[in-house]
């Protein structure tokens, strides 16, 4: 059982790492219930959907620019420093929130501001937290350290909105804010107690000039690049969401809490799969492994689109056990996805030299957050044209295709091997 379950020695070894995940594992809690309820104070004071989804149009752009401007950023300045100054935005806008909810302002347009320097500071801070893990332990802990914070966010997405909800219901949007600025205080005691951590080799100065020599840089790194590629085939082209509320409203049945399960159930794959990361630490052909994790998201896609196909060609309500089935599908393609994360991260954090770590990262949470609303786009679309069973089938299936296709165009990923990081 120990060869199975995550690999503790990153905790075990590094202090700095240690006191920056648990940190990191209470805030993520923390912004998860500030998420939920912001989007449930936002539809109390509107009673639209409209106005609850331009929610994530309000944090995609300030993210994506904050994400690649903040790449530059943390190449040229200690990383400790911007991590902490950012966390400190991220902090200072929490308690804004909060602060609005205790004086009763009940106004949808400050929320919407909070929100987006919230996705500002966070698409800087991200790289910045990433850039230093590879400070913090030795190479070969990477996917080790990877998994666990794959457990953490995994987690933090199965009990944050549910706690919410019941915060919400129970104590008020005040308290459950307030929670959030209380447990942001370990992530911020963790990078405060950080040594300092400046970039090593040439350093640029901050700016548009620092990112496009990012950009033009990862045009020279076919493996890291690829790592990017490979994601976006699957969250462009295989991203369930959007199809779930019509699949719970009108196939299995249940409404909200159809899709609460489904959604909880892909986060309890991921928990699953860091929590059984131990062997993840031995694998060598880590390109190979993204490209096999890739694969199985694409297939546990298309089973669910054929959970969901089979299920609304039945008369009548559909059966309880293809919900089952269907969460089974969902919580497998959780588990592929973290499989794939940690790899793609690791590649990203071994072959990047030091000096490039944040920009390439800046570019990384673009890709994060940006694939999974094209996907949300695609996905739609699809319904439209064949169905929500249908267009979860074609989608699972065009992801492996594309997949097949980077891997003809570049077979040295296959190849790569974590020993040597070539990029």
């Amino acid at each position: 059982m120990p060869r199975l379950l995550a690999d503790l020695t990153p905790v075990r070894e590094s202090r700095e790492y240690r006191r920056l995940w648990l940190g990191t594992a209470l805030s993520a809690v923390g912004t998860q219930l500030t998420l939920t309820a912001v989007s449930l104070e936002v539809f109390a004071l509107t009673g639209s959907s409209l106005y609850v989804g331009l929610l994530g149009f309000v944090g995609l752009a300030p993210l994506v620019l904050a994400g690649l401007y903040g790449g530059s950023v943390v190449d040229a300045y200690d990383r400790r420093k911007v991590a902490l100054v950012s966390a400190l935005v991220l902090w200072g806008t929490t308690i804004g929130i909060a602060a609005q909810a205790w004086l009763g302002l009940g106004n949808v347009w400050l929320l919407y501001a909070l929100v987006a320097v919230h996705a500002a500071a966070g698409g800087i801070n991200h790289p910045a937290r990433s850039a230093i893990i590879p400070h913090l332990v030795r190479p070969e802990l990477l996917p080790a350290a990877n998994a666990l914070n794959m457990i953490t966010f995994g987690l933090a997405a199965a009990v944050g909105p549910l706690a919410a909800g019941v915060l919400v219901g129970s104590v008020g949007y005040g308290w459950t804010y307030t929670i959030d600025v209380l447990t942001f205080t370990a992530a911020m005691n963790a990078l405060y107690r950080l040594r300092a951590l400046p970039p090593e080799g040439e350093v640029n100065r901050a700016g548009l000039r620092s990112v496009l020599e990012g950009l033009r840089f990862l045009g020279t790194r076919p493996n890291v690049r690829m790592t990017f590629l490979v994601d976006l085939a699957a969250m462009v082209l295989a991203n369930p969401r959007a199809l779930l509320p019509a699949v719970g409203a009108v196939v299995l049945g249940g409404g909200a809490e159809t899709v609460g399960l489904l959604l909880a159930a892909s986060a309890v794959g991921s928990v699953l799969a860091g929590l059984f990361s131990g062997p993840l630490g031995a694998v060598r052909r880590q390109g190979a492994a993204v490209a096999w994790s890739i694969t199985a998201w694409g297939m546990t896609v298309s089973a669910f689109g054929a959970v969901v196909v089979l299920a609304g060609a039945q008369d009548g309500p559909a059966h309880p056990g293809w919900l089952w089935a269907a969460a089974a599908c969902m919580a497998a393609g959780g588990a592929a996805d973290s499989i794939s994360a940690v790899f793609r991260t690791t590649i990203l954090q071994s072959a990047t030299p030091d000096h490039m770590r944040g920009r390439l990262q800046g570019v990384f949470v673009v890709v994060v957050a940006g694939g999974p609303r094209l996907g949300d786009l695609a996905a739609g679309f699809g319904a439209t044209v064949l169905g929500e069973g249908w267009a979860a089938v074609a989608g699972g299936l065009a992801c492996i295709g594309v997949l097949l296709l980077l891997l003809r165009l570049q077979p040295g990923f296959a190849a790569y091997d974590a020993r040597h990081p070539l990029p």
